[in-house]
């Protein structure tokens, strides 16, 4: 494996693998690298010769008073597992590198609509910061494909629309979400979790279950089933931003053309916010098979 840290050394490399002919696969990271982002490692693997790694902690997507000085750091330790999986190359440019004038007043690529709700609404500017560096990214590699993980599902949808908007050349790849043996989706927040604040993070998808449950046994109250979720979640002890029942295409409100159901929900366990999200598939005869 390869790191590079500069746009034109990793450009200049991924040029020879094109040159062979070889599929660039691109896992884009912002680090503190757990079993989740190694199954997209695995995932790109499958799909490509020449697996591209990103790890960049992009200060635009952090609004104030967000972790980002705090948001963990581990570059020796990600680099000896991404080696372990066998990727070709680790991009891991600085801020300078990436925003060359600065993170100030510049272009920026914002997604309207998809971006309104959920997480947009709660963190102002945040997919516009996200959206902005993927796009920087892309050009960069220039990859046939990107991996991205379902957990953060709202991102997931966010970079499918402005690919498919911007008419850009990638194949965009949703793998599963990563869980920890109690359910818990793996995420590198969770690290920042006390003892007992950990104990009770697993209800967080048991609640997401109990509900897609609901609805999969004919349950289509869904602004009730809201509202019967905020409640339980703030009985375990969360504080929750969102929980919402979206047309999964869409993000917003399930209708009679909805053929996927995703349930999605965002809550403070402390000081960590926490996201997760289950989906269905609703059958022609409104009936629903479970995924995720």
């Amino acid at each position: 494996m390869k790191t590079h840290t500069t746009v034109y050394g990793l450009r200049h490399a991924i040029a020879r693998n094109r040159a062979q002919g070889q599929r660039i696969c691109f896992v884009p990271t912002m680090g503190n690298l757990h079993e989740g982002h190694l199954s997209l490692v695995k995932e790109a693997k499958l799909r490509g010769e020449c697996v591209v790694v990103s790890i960049f902690v992009n200060p635009l997507q952090f609004g104030a008073g967000e972790d980002l000085d705090c948001y963990p750091r581990t570059l020796a330790a990600d680099k000896e597992k991404l080696f372990a999986e066998g990727t070709c190359y680790l991009f891991a440019p600085t801020v300078d590198e990436m925003y060359p004038g600065g993170t100030g007043p510049q272009s920026q690529l914002s997604v309207p609509d998809i971006t309104e709700t959920l997480c947009g609404a709660s963190r102002p500017g945040h997919f516009t910061g996200v959206a902005t560096v993927v796009t920087k990214l892309f050009n960069i590699v220039q990859p046939d494909v990107a991996i991205f993980g379902k957990k953060d599902f709202q991102q997931l949808q966010v970079i499918r629309k402005m690919v498919d908007d911007m008419c850009m050349p990638v194949e965009v790849v949703g793998v599963d979400t990563h869980r920890a043996e109690d359910g818990l989706a793996l995420s590198s927040r969770n690290g920042f979790l006390s003892d007992d604040e950990r104990a009770i993070a697993p209800r967080l998808h048991q609640i997401l279950q109990e509900y897609r449950e609901a609805i999969a046994n004919g349950f289509d109250n869904y602004a009730e089933l809201e509202r019967h979720a905020i409640r339980d979640l703030s009985a375990a002890g969360f504080e929750p931003d969102y929980f919402n029942i979206c047309d999964a295409a869409t993000l917003r409100a399930v209708t009679a053309k909805t053929e996927d159901i995703v349930i999605l929900v965002a809550a403070r366990l402390g000081s960590t916010r926490l996201i997760d999200n289950v989906t269905l598939i609703l059958a022609p005869h409104g009936d629903c098979r479970m995924l995720g």
